[in-house]
């Protein structure tokens, strides 16, 4: 089989990427670039066009100029589903939990297990398949979280955020946007998300981490994209460049 990290392409890239919302811009020619089994840390300061560029390769905004390329062929991403079909999938900050479901039903949730009733239309929800699978996903990223018939809304905010990601990995992708990872949780949990972070850059899964805390981003990248007012000002490898350069080009100096 051809290995495709000797491909002249990356996985993702995103080419001279314009975003206007009426009069604002938003995004002013950015290029964005995801290699195979690559972790890039995508910073800014509030309103420099992070969220509007994860928006974009995840299908919620089209770009109002700009060209995205996926494996090396050209895509249409208009729609979340044109990314989750090509292998885009987005963790969010608020995550979009059921809190009033268990941890097996949100993994699976809008692609329930289902097993045939008595009768030709009686179909059900088969929930001990569900717990089976969905302890698998749990085990093979060495979360701990009790039972998969745990409520959501019993679990810490890391155990969460595992559950969200678990939800995710189970779909297979080739990328995984994480916004804001690991806001509003203890510093505990914390390093056991970053720890599972790195994990999926093992499995080969490629990831563009955002985040506000530039020491956790050099802890677990590879390359760091610096956006300011809508523009890529910086784009280099962890260790070409620092926290205090990094900074410089969020403020402008």
């Amino acid at each position: 089989m051809e290995d495709k990290k000797i491909k002249n392409y990356p996985l993702v890239r995103m080419e001279n990427i314009h975003k206007r919302f009426g009069g604002v811009v938003a995004l002013r020619g950015v290029n964005f670039d995801l290699d195979y089994s690559e972790i890039v840390g995508l910073v800014g300061d509030n309103g420099a066009g992070k969220s509007t560029l994860i928006k974009i390769l995840s299908g919620a905004h089209p770009p109002t100029e700009g060209t995205i390329y996926f494996e090396g062929k050209k895509v249409e991403i208009n729609s979340p589903k044109d990314a989750k079909q090509i292998g885009i999938e987005t963790v969010y900050q608020d995550l979009a939990l059921a809190e009033n479901l268990d941890v097996a039903s949100n993994i699976f949730l809008g692609r329930e297990f289902i097993r045939s009733g008595l009768g030709k239309f009686l179909r059900m929800i088969d929930r001990k398949k569900m717990w089976q699978e969905a302890e698998k996903v749990m085990r093979s990223l060495e979360i701990q979280i009790g039972s998969v018939k745990t409520l959501v809304k019993n679990l810490s905010g890391g155990q969460r955020q595992a559950v969200a990601i678990g939800k995710t990995v189970y779909l297979k992708p080739k990328v995984i946007i994480m916004d804001e990872p690991t806001a509003n949780i203890s510093v505990k949990e914390r390093s056991k998300v970053l720890e599972l972070i790195q994990k999926l850059k093992k499995e080969g899964i490629s990831l563009i981490f955002i985040s506000h805390n530039l020491h956790e981003v050099f802890s677990v990248v590879d390359r760091v994209v610096v956006l300011n007012r809508g523009e890529k000002v910086g784009d280099e490898k962890v260790e070409n460049t620092s926290i205090d350069e990094v900074v410089k080009l969020m403020i402008g100096r």
